[in-house]
């Protein structure tokens, strides 16, 4: 593992090991992908002001999200259908999440049922990412399950009445290899992706299946079956973080779906700001994913406000190229990363990473 030294080189083996209809599942974006390349563009648009001669001695990396210390400010958020990348799947993810300490957010379409999740790693802090079903008993079950079975939190994705149009997909044909099920169900639900009758297998398994009827009300309903924390999953905008706090959720996730759901959206670290000021006041914790494959991005996400981001496709990367011990070094590598670069910018420990340390490309063009 130690011949790969960035997030890229992973994607690239990753890209070159997966076969061309999982390669694209998990690769693409929606429509056009422009949010796609801006979530990394956006990154690299803002800049690091780094403090010079403040001393360094004491590095420390350690946060505190929802109640659970971690090791550092990156998880591992919830990709669905691990089991394409590698044999283990999410039970190689969660494992490699509880030797780095860290976050790992199960799928509920995923091909390791919650149950396979936390027998594989019982120490691990894990998070289950929810979508409401019409069926709301499958919901509570799935919810129930969750909270039986250790995990910490519950992710509700917001953002989703329906799967985006990712034409990948359509052109693929994408459906589950017929040897993987979708593991925290049975019957029906855990065996209808198998088969597509034109385009997505995926967009056709969902229909009919979430509820687009959900509002912000719906969380009193979830908070009535679980007393476990809240999270809201896929938030752009500074008034619906306000109305999801004030529905009862303790921690809001800047999301747009790793730009998988509606193109031309923002780049998530662009709409962070607006989400953080909307939210001063309020005793809740703010979490980022979407395009972060650096250490510097991670920086530049906590110094805007995130208490800590979560990484996918890097993830799905690392799995594909060597199962647990490929995700590790993914996770070693942002960590080594984020290490470095507080150092350099002279604030040794996340506490230190302030809005003063980043700053947008247009600021230094003022003459």
């Amino acid at each position: 593992m130690e011949k790969y030294v960035s997030v890229k080189d992973l994607e690239e083996a990753a890209l070159r090991l997966l076969p061309k209809s999982v390669r694209d599942y998990y690769k693409s974006g929606a429509t056009e992908e422009q949010t796609l390349g801006e979530n990394k563009k956006a990154f690299q648009r803002l800049r690091i002001s780094p403090k010079c001669l403040v001393g360094v001695n004491n590095c420390d990396l350690r946060t505190t999200v929802l109640g659970n210390e971690i090791s550092m400010p990156i998880g591992i958020s919830a990709t669905a259908m691990q089991r394409m990348a590698h044999p283990d799947g999410e039970l190689a993810n969660v494992k490699a999440a509880a030797k780095e300490q860290t976050i790992f957010m199960l799928s509920t379409i995923a091909t390791s049922s919650i149950e396979e999740v936390a027998n594989a790693a019982p120490d691990a802090t894990k998070w289950f990412q929810l979508y409401i079903y019409n069926d709301r008993e499958v919901t509570k079950n799935l919810v129930l399950r969750a909270e039986k079975h250790g995990f910490k939190a519950i992710a509700l994705t917001v953002d989703t009445p329906l799967f985006g149009l990712r034409r990948a997909d359509v052109r693929n044909k994408f459906t589950l290899p017929r040897h993987l099920r979708l593991a925290n169900f049975d019957g029906i639900l855990s065996t209808k992706i198998h088969n597509t009758n034109n385009g997505s297998g995926l967009n056709e398994y969902v229909q009919n299946l979430f509820d687009k009827s959900v509002t912000w009300n719906d969380i009193k309903w979830l908070k009535s079956i679980t007393s476990l924390p809240i999270i809201a999953k896929g938030v752009l905008r500074g008034d619906d973080a306000v109305k999801a706090v004030e529905a009862g959720c303790s921690a809001i996730l800047v999301s747009n779906h790793g730009a998988r759901q509606l193109d031309g959206v923002p780049a998530t670290i662009e709409a962070l700001p607006e989400i953080v000021e909307a939210l001063k006041g309020y005793d809740v914790e703010i979490f980022l994913d979407g395009g972060v494959s650096t250490g510097t991005d991670v920086y530049k996400a906590l110094a805007l406000g995130a208490k800590m981001v979560l990484v996918g496709r890097p993830a799905l990367w690392g799995l594909t190229v060597g199962g647990q011990a490929g995700v590790q070094r993914m996770l070693q590598i942002l960590r080594t990363e984020l290490e470095y670069t507080l150092q350099i910018a002279g604030t040794p420990t996340v506490a230190d990473v302030t809005k003063e340390m980043v700053r947008h490309e247009n600021s230094y063009c003022k003459l």
